[in-house]
């Protein structure tokens, strides 16, 4: 049997040890199953003469987290050299979104381990990795849209006051109608635990009595000192339904009146730090994206409070910190992260440059629409339903031996199995119109560029570094022609803010390091370039 296209010459000479990697997500109606996903990488690694040593899935997990138990071993596995490939079913298998499916098959390339793929056909040429990223590309716009969907069920199930998600408050159940419901008697012991703090009775007090009882709290623990704040702030006690943004009034019955709940806000207003510790540095979306332009080294947050006690957020050059010996300004990190926003919309944003990101996007749907194995399919369907027919002729003749039923069934079961795939195939078909790409990518090119979250997403999905000289950037897009690198001048208001400010008045929090190389679209003709870019 010849090898697979996807998998090239020199995956071929070097065939060896393999794992398979699947996963099942729970929440994909369409999503093929852990078995069908592993014959077919079977299928695939004997076509290549690879040995299979190790099966690593995951049952009903979104591809959306990486907490994947099975993944997460297999990683580890990984570093320590046990296999020289991982096959999966397809490129969605290996990641939340884009960025993180690059990130975890870059990891694994550092490893010396190669990632094929059973039913995607991807070489390890530069149209191979262009095929490969429009297909993540592809496979975020999908997860995406039905992360949407299913926040629009559970927006609808929220205006009819139904519980949502997550796990129900001490005291409250499921009710028949998917409503909150009343549990005795830990609506009584919810109702003690206000009352007693109103009184002044101190949590370790409470909680030493109530697990001399037996009584647990809603997760089936014990109490101590920190199981309080979350229960006596919560509002639905007193009869308030809350789900995001939405509030009923009398949506959901109600144990403690409001009276006895603010006397109790009032209480905790007096009590140290109800909540416990908490991190006040915020988020760095660069960190693990800029680096030092003077020496190249990872650029870090930290963040120090002024004479005027308020506190303030910059990026400081690592080996500055540890090393004392680069002589890079820090810069705050509000104004360099605007920056880069700014500049990935305006150099990505334009209207030729989304046009041009349709046109790839179009030539890769009509070369994969002839990859896949939608004929091959279509052809041994037919061919396992003419030999059903056969069969079925020859039973009513009265042709029947003692292997008739058993052909019969195997003939039923490699039937269904055929159909499945086929479904599966022409659902996994491109069909949407250069039109469609360009309306999706331009809710990017609409959203408010001040929005800490649209900035994050703007960073994750274009961007791949960026390093940090005194007068300008020199920033690396993920989408990009022959061109990967822009030298962007920096604007006056952001060198004014370029502060040296001294590492021993900040904490700091951990860098993620450089990040990794991600395979670059490469596209057949160059991507347009912007005037005033170098």
């Amino acid at each position: 049997m010849s090898p697979r296209k996807g998998c090239d010459k020199a995956c071929n000479e070097a065939s060896g040890t393999a794992v398979i990697y699947a996963r099942y997500s729970s929440h994909n109606q369409r999503d093929v199953s852990i078995e069908q996903q592993v014959k077919q990488c079977q299928e695939f690694a004997q076509q290549n003469n690879f040995q299979i040593i190790e099966i690593y899935a995951d049952r009903a997990i979104s591809g959306k987290t990486d907490k994947r138990p099975n993944f997460q071993r297999m990683m580890r596995d990984a570093e320590k050299k046990k296999f020289k490939y991982v096959i999966a079913w397809k490129s969605n298998r290996m990641g939340r979104n884009m960025l993180q499916a690059m990130m975890n098959e870059a990891k694994l390339n550092d490893l010396g381990i190669r990632v094929l793929y059973a039913e995607e056909d991807f070489d390890d040429t530069a149209a191979g990795r262009f095929a490969l990223r429009s297909m993540m590309n592809v496979n975020q716009f999908y997860s995406e849209n039905m992360a949407e969907d299913i926040k629009r069920g559970l927006y609808d199930n929220a205006a009819k006051c139904k519980i949502a998600n997550g796990g129900l408050p001490l005291g409250y159940k499921k009710g028949d109608d998917l409503r909150y419901a009343l549990d005795p008697p830990n609506d009584e012991i919810v109702r003690e635990i206000f009352s007693r703090t109103a009184c002044g009775d101190s949590f370790a007090d409470i909680a030493a009595d109530l697990n001399a009882r037996g009584i647990k709290t809603s997760r089936g623990k014990t109490w101590g000192k920190n199981s309080f704040h979350a229960l006596l702030t919560n509002e639905r006690y007193t009869g308030v339904y809350i789900y995001g943004d939405i509030r009923i009034e009398g949506g959901v019955p109600q144990i403690v009146d409001k009276g006895l709940f603010f006397r109790v806000q009032e209480v905790l207003k007096t009590k140290k730090n109800p909540q416990g510790r908490h991190r006040i540095n915020g988020d760095y979306l660069l960190t693990g994206k800029l680096f030092c332009g003077h020496c190249k080294s990872p650029m870090a947050g930290i963040s120090g409070t002024g004479k005027n006690g308020k506190l303030h957020h910059y990026y400081i050059c690592q080996k500055r910190r540890m090393e004392k010996s680069c002589d890079k300004a820090n810069i705050r990190r509000d104004k360099i992260e605007h920056e880069v926003a700014v500049a990935i919309r305006n150099y990505i944003m334009r209207d030729d440059v989304l046009e041009w990101i349709a046109d790839s996007a179009m030539t890769f749907a009509k070369e994969y629409r002839n990859q896949t194995c939608i004929g091959s399919l279509e052809t041994q369907l037919a061919e396992n339903k003419q030999a059903t027919k056969n069969l079925l002729t020859a039973i009513e003749h009265g042709i029947i031996t003692s292997t008739t039923k058993d052909r019969l069934l195997e003939l039923e079961r490699e039937q269904a199995i055929l159909v499945s795939r086929l479904d599966e195939e022409q659902a996994s078909l491109l069909n949407y119109s250069r039109d469609d790409i360009i309306s999706a990518m331009s809710l990017y090119k609409n959203g408010n560029i001040e929005d800490k979250a649209f900035q994050a997403k703007l960073f994750d999905t274009f961007l791949i570094a960026v390093y940090l000289y005194d007068d300008h950037l020199k920033i690396e897009f993920s989408v990009t022609g022959k061109k990967t690198f822009v030298n962007l001048p920096l604007d006056t208001s952001v060198i004014d803010n370029i502060e040296s400010f001294a590492a021993e008045e900040c904490s700091f929090s951990l860098s993620l390091g450089p990040p990794k190389k991600c395979p670059l679209w490469i596209p057949s003709a160059e991507m347009p370039m912007v005037s005033g870019f170098s």
